[in-house]
């Protein structure tokens, strides 16, 4: 058995085409020019407040807009689900971990309540024990105290890491933990540069690198 923990946006689910819309509406009623979805994916992974700071650079917005537009982001990001749609392959990678007797959790930046939301929509809440988000602590990854914290929520076991991006990596680096890296995420380097125990593309390779992975802890 092992504890497995997941990053949420990038690796589990695609939510920019989602994240994109909030982003173009707050643009559309500041009369600024909208953001590409490559950009959306270039601007995700480190919370909420970062996004939007990303948002306003790319925009020319002023400093004294981040409180308001990031409020009226969180705001709108609630209901943001509806273009959101879990990888190929992640549904029944998850299942089979569980019947492999894993248990499984979520470390995210996204913030909790969107988190649990759009869990709720995809009824892959049934997957994790323990799910943080991005605003559950006063700090969030790369600090490695979230998924620290997740780790210790779920029984003891050889704990691994699954994400796909710098963010993720850098996480598990400080953390400790093996990482495994999803390589069709949102990250912004070459797998190469990326400290990984494993990386993979399909997510149905997924449950034999977690048993690889296993097999070397013990």
């Amino acid at each position: 058995m092992a504890a497995i923990v997941f990053d949420l946006d990038g690796t589990l689910i695609d939510s920019a085409p989602d994240i994109c819309g909030i982003a173009n509406a707050l643009l559309d009623r500041v009369g600024r020019a909208p953001i590409t979805l490559a950009e959306t994916r270039d601007f995700i992974g480190n919370g909420a407040g970062v996004f939007v700071a990303r948002l306003r650079a790319a925009r020319d917005l002023p400093d004294a807009d981040h409180d308001r537009l990031l409020a009226e982001f969180i705001r709108r990001y609630d209901d943001a689900v509806h273009l959101t749609r879990p990888y190929p392959g992640v549904e029944e990678a998850l299942s089979a971990l569980l019947r492999a007797g894993h248990v499984l959790g979520i470390c995210t930046n996204k913030p909790i309540r969107p988190t649990r939301v759009v869990l709720r929509h995809l009824g892959f809440e049934r997957f994790f024990e323990t799910v943080l988000g991005g605003d559950s602590l006063p700090v969030h990854k790369p600090d490695p105290a979230p998924l620290c914290a997740v780790f210790e929520a779920l029984p003891q076991a050889p704990e691994i890491y699954v994400g796909d991006s710098e963010v993720d990596a850098e996480t598990a680096r400080r953390a400790g933990v093996p990482f495994l890296l999803f390589t069709e995420g949102y990250r912004k380097c070459p797998v190469d540069q990326m400290p990984h125990a494993a990386a993979f593309s399909d997510f149905a390779a997924l449950p034999g690198l977690v048993a690889r992975q296993v097999s070397v802890d013990v």
